[in-house]
């Protein structure tokens, strides 16, 4: 399997900027793993259906995989606790107000 780029979007590296240094550490981890489909990671359903989720603990990352000029890209758009990042994201998706990633 080709390895991914990892694409970090703003709430997410602003969101990891916030945890604690062991948290930090697993969920930058997790996001390598990413690269290599080697993390927890789960194709979401229903109103989130072509999106993933990556599990590291109690954090959620939403990304969404794509291929541009043939390169395999994970567009990492949301991260949060488990409680919320799932409404959180739908709320963005329906708004229409996720962010934008350039080439």
């Amino acid at each position: 399997m080709v390895k991914a780029r990892v694409r970090l979007g703003s709430q997410v590296t602003d969101f990891i900027s916030t945890l604690a240094p062991e948290p930090k550490r697993a969920l930058r981890q997790a996001l390598k793993g990413i690269a290599e489909s080697k993390s927890d990671i789960k194709l979401l359903e229903g109103k989130l259906t072509g999106f993933c989720r990556l599990r590291s603990r109690r954090i959620r990352v939403i990304y969404q995989e794509r291929t541009v000029n043939g390169e395999r890209q994970a567009w990492c758009f949301y991260a949060g606790y488990r409680a919320s990042v799932y409404d959180v994201f739908e709320q963005l998706l329906a708004a229409d107000v996720l962010e934008q990633f350039s080439d």
